[in-house]
């Protein structure tokens, strides 16, 4: 099925007085950084804040009288799942949602919100498509119509709302645009608008280093299923993407970067200090990646497509660790000391640098040892300051072993 520029337009008109259009927000740090003319395209000040509300309403909006009368049934991580919930509550249709268990509990709770009544929540499984399984059979038992995410001509000409509105603003003027790929819908969206008008416009796509669905598929020409990922970024954590986007990606797209979960949460960070903007991990993918391909944007006109922010503050603490650790100022030992006195005095003076901090320190001594090892956490001013922390653990004569991401303790403690 073929999106065209007329179903994005129809679109637009059919979103007017429900979506916002987001401000077009030039950043001056990330200009003067990369030399470049660099805007972010704020979606997360959607009022769901996240593009999602575009597609979903989009979609809904065009279904007949009879499909309504039926109810509507839908998947998601969040965010697709709150701009389901509040077509629904805005058309007064009945909606069934089926989310991930370890969806943030702060989505839950906004989908709730947005509903007010006109949803029903079902956790099911751990992944995307554990729940879309779910709904699927849902909507098939219950003759309800499927809202898809991503892979539905009317939710993908609905995102392509986004593409619109930046070549408006920019009177064509764009050189890059860049976009994060979950399961295909936005970035098929806007560079459907985009490409259609001006050829030269370069579409970029980012997707989590943990979840490379899409970048899988055409690298080998065909739809991959992951056969795991990573749902630390849950707005993009897809295992199959869309036929229908994974052909459009293929034409349209000319190229797709991947970044490690950990940079992204730097990048997250960074915007809040900086910005004062809260932006969700699926959100800050496209900024992280400005730094692959910071030689080719030189001069020129770049817009990031900043795509939500909902974002649980209690996934701070794990944000700043996965970004310490990323930063390689973050690291954490197993360390044998001999059961008497002096011992940790001895590697505080001796071994530990003047910007070195302890973190975390876990420890229980037993009686009828000699030894016993202790798990110590360090963090570090400067990733070059490790070498020389562990020439003075070795030359004080320290038994010690660094942790490392094979190891299963580690996946506890990050």
């Amino acid at each position: 099925m073929k999106i065209t520029v007329k179903d994005i337009e129809q679109a637009a008109e059919r979103l007017k007085g429900v979506s916002q259009n987001t401000p077009l927000q030039y950043s001056k740090r990330l200009s003067k950084h990369y030399n470049a003319e660099i805007y972010l395209k704020r979606e997360d000040l959607q009022e769901v804040r996240s593009f999602k509300i575009r597609g979903a309403y989009n979609k809904i909006a065009s279904l007949s009288k009879k499909e309504r009368e039926n109810g509507v049934v839908c998947a998601s991580a969040g965010n697709h799942a709150q701009g389901v919930a509040y077509s629904c509550n805005a058309l007064k249709i009945h909606g069934t949602i089926f989310m991930p268990i370890v969806t943030p509990n702060q989505k839950i709770e906004k989908v709730q919100q947005f509903g007010d009544g006109y949803v029903d929540i079902k956790l099911v499984g751990t992944t995307f498509d554990d729940a879309s399984i779910a709904s699927q059979v849902f909507a098939k038992d219950n003759n309800a119509a499927y809202i898809h995410p991503f892979n539905d001509p009317m939710t993908i000409a609905g995102q392509g709302t986004v593409g619109k509105e930046v070549y408006d603003e920019l009177k064509g003027q764009v050189d890059f645009v860049l976009a994060t790929i979950g399961g295909g819908g936005l970035i098929s969206g806007i560079s459907t608008y985009i490409k259609t008008h001006d050829h030269q416009s370069r579409i970029i796509g980012v997707e989590p280093e943990g979840a490379p669905g899409m970048f899988e598929s055409i690298k080998k020409n065909k739809l991959v299923t992951l056969d795991r990922i990573d749902t630390f970024v849950d707005g993009a954590a897809v295992r199959t993407v869309g036929d229908l986007t994974f052909e459009i990606v293929k034409k349209n797209v000319d190229d797709i970067l991947l970044v490690p979960e950990g940079k992204d949460c730097t990048t997250m960070i960074e915007l809040y200090q900086n910005e004062g903007i809260v932006a969700e991990p699926a959100g800050a993918l496209t900024i992280s990646a400005l730094d692959y391909i910071a030689e080719k944007i030189e001069g020129k006109t770049v817009v990031c497509v900043l795509s939500g922010g909902n974002n649980d503050i209690l996934r701070y603490p794990e944000i700043m660790e996965k970004s310490l650790v990323y930063q390689g100022r973050k690291h954490y030992f197993i360390v044998e000391f001999a059961q008497k006195p002096g011992q940790l005095k001895r590697m505080l003076d001796e071994a530990l640098g003047p910007n070195d901090d302890i973190v975390r320190f876990e420890y229980i001594k037993k009686t009828n040892k000699e030894k016993a090892p202790a798990l110590v956490g360090i963090e570090l001013k400067d990733q070059s300051d490790l070498k020389p922390l562990m020439e003075r653990m070795d030359a004080i004569e320290l038994k010690y072993r660094k942790l490392t991401e094979k190891d299963m303790l580690y996946e506890y403690l990050v």
